[in-house]
């Protein structure tokens, strides 16, 4: 199983700790992880030229845009599970990670299917945050599997929670069971079908 977190913090604190602790999991149970840090990618505004919605649905995944979205693309396109982390500025994800999901309409239509799950932190109040992130998966007809959210302010706090701990490794299992049982019933599909009669 191939699962690609993506960290949309502009500091390293508490979202890149908890998906960390994530992919981390992830590895133990034979998942192929990776934590994409937004901070430290060359991501450009998108430009709404449109250029990159030509073959409509079947979109080549060709964004104009020569930075690091075009080594990224493949990674979306190839994994089975996409994990979205953002602290709550003013209620909402950060800018740097709704940018990065706006240069994603060169790819969206290749995301339909795959999981999407999610991890926030506030000082105070997740606030919409997590709304985003599964309001964008639906558009994209992802298949939602959970979040994580904690409450914390400065960096390192949010390792002290230990009831966050424990919940991102429930979801790190969840993420890689949804994806067995969908393998079990995609082969259990294979074996109902009867056999074709040749006339």
């Amino acid at each position: 199983m191939k699962v690609v977190a993506i960290c949309g913090s502009h500091r390293k604190g508490n979202t890149e700790w908890m998906l960390n602790k994530l992919t981390e999991r992830l590895k133990e149970n034979g998942a192929e992880a990776q934590l994409i840090l937004l901070r430290k990618a060359n991501v450009k505004m998108c430009l709404a030229c449109l250029e990159c919605e030509e073959g409509g649905l079947k979109r080549q995944g060709i964004c104009k845009i020569q930075d690091d979205m075009n080594a990224i693309y493949p990674k979306l396109m190839a994994a089975d599970c996409i994990v979205l982390g953002t602290p709550a500025y003013f209620d909402l994800m950060t800018g740097l990670l709704k940018n990065f999901l706006d240069r994603t309409c060169a790819i969206w239509p290749h995301l339909e299917g795959k999981y999407l799950a999610g991890v926030a932190v506030a000082e105070e109040g997740i606030g919409q945050a997590v709304a985003n992130i599964k309001t964008y998966g639906s558009l994209c007809g992802m298949v939602w599997v959970g979040a994580v959210t904690g409450l914390a302010k400065n960096p390192g706090d949010i390792a002290r929670n230990k009831s966050v701990g424990r919940r991102l490794i429930k979801l790190a299992d969840k993420i890689t069971n949804v994806k067995r049982k969908t393998r079990h019933y995609a082969v259990d599909l294979i074996l109902a079908v009867p056999a074709a009669r040749h006339e």
